[in-house]
């Protein structure tokens, strides 16, 4: 107890000091924290595919069409127990400032594919039953403060004109990495309307969702769907719903890059200002650490008293990040919901914070811990001299 009363007293022996570099550790901590958080929402999509999903669109590029016609050539697959056409709407509400995620479904079968969005069996009948009637996420509903039975217009950029809709049911997500913040509506509304006013695209959808039975076979299923397609005027690139989320993350790959190689300067960073703290406190109580060496403490003993303060000082700023970066986290995604839908601090962020926190506070104090232990006594005390 003794040992470890005077390891804190000579930890905040300089009080200004010590708390200075506490709240570099946890500034620092906090925004490599909050940068990987950045990562994590970047990835949402991926983190959240489904191995027993596939996604079918056309093989040149995914703006280009697929004839809904293919649908039923598709669950012919073996192995193939569901199929959903998809389309990007791309529908304005108001004003281009309040963009959010819409879709056009084939709702019965998509949402049989997607059991994390959980509708009450009630809204989804209603849903089912109005061409013209809308599901949204839970935040998106909070975000306009939009209501079950509330008409919504929203202006088409891809399909041209006025779509009014009327709000059917509010979604939850099962997992916390479910997205909230989308809009489906019926893809039959946009085909129906196609029809009467642009017949060359009636008929045709972005992409087809699958579903399989065995996540084994997905690979084979994806070559046996293609081969449908073979040599036809639209072929198809069938791929699971894992990497064709990752397609566009890889757009973004330099972002991300840096992003990550910042939130590792910002570690090293904050290492070299805790070293030159733990080097100022070693050359400046050099004599004390001479006279408990006359006193017979044993060097590696001093070392690791200079290594238990530089811990304490570094895993107090860990501890403090932890505090801080879920609060942090949870005003960035309330502010920015538009832009980051999902948006909270994994579990394993949570980690590297104190495992980082460690590894800073050991390698700021080796050298000054090397140091002190090596010193002669009569050398220090020339020195004071």
């Amino acid at each position: 107890m003794l040992l470890l009363r005077l390891i804190v007293k000579n930890a905040f022996r300089h009080r200004l000091r010590a708390l200075l570099t506490i709240a570099g550790v946890a500034i620092a901590l906090t925004a490599f924290g909050l940068m990987r958080t950045v990562l994590d929402a970047w990835h949402a999509g991926v983190s959240a595919s489904s191995a027993n999903r596939l996604v079918t669109r056309n093989a040149v590029s995914i703006t280009q069409p697929l004839p809904i016609a293919y649908k039923s050539r598709i669950r012919q697959v073996a192995g193939v127990n569901a199929v959903a056409a998809g389309n990007w709407f791309g529908g304005v509400y108001i004003d281009e400032k309040n963009f959010f995620a819409n879709f056009a479904v084939e709702a019965e079968d998509f949402f049989r594919l997607y059991p994390e969005l959980i509708v009450s069996p009630a809204e989804q009948k209603a849903f089912a039953m109005d061409r013209k009637g809308a599901i949204i996420g839970r935040k998106l509903a909070d975000r306009f403060r939009w209501r079950v039975g509330d008409a919504v217009t929203l202006r088409g950029t891809i399909f041209p004109g006025q779509w009014p809709l009327t709000i059917r049911a509010v979604y939850k997500g099962a997992r916390p990495d479910t997205d909230e913040t989308v809009l489906y509506l019926h893809w039959a509304y946009i085909d129906e309307v196609m029809k009467k006013t642009s017949p060359g695209r009636a008929g045709q959808t972005g992409f087809f969702m699958i579903g399989i039975d065995d996540a084994t076979r997905a690979a084979e299923i994806s070559r046996n769907i293609d081969a449908q397609f073979r040599n036809s005027q639209a072929e198809t690139l069938t791929e699971t719903e894992k990497a064709f989320q990752m397609g566009f993350v890889s757009m973004s790959e330099a972002i991300l890059m840096a992003i990550t190689v910042v939130s590792y300067v910002v570690i090293v960073i904050i290492l070299a200002v805790a070293a030159n703290t733990m080097a100022m406190s070693a050359r400046e109580r050099l004599g004390e650490f001479a006279v408990l060496k006359t006193l017979g403490f044993a060097g590696p003993a001093l070392g690791g008293m200079l290594l238990a303060e530089s811990l304490l000082l570094s895993l107090s700023g860990a501890a403090l990040a932890m505090v801080l970066l879920p609060a942090i986290a949870d005003a960035f995604a309330k502010n920015l919901a538009q832009y980051f839908p999902i948006f909270f601090v994994s579990p394993r962020t949570m980690v590297l914070l104190p495992a980082f926190g460690a590894a800073v506070g050991v390698l700021a104090a080796v050298a000054p811990a090397v140091r002190v232990g090596s010193v002669r006594i009569a050398e220090a005390f020339r020195r004071i001299g």
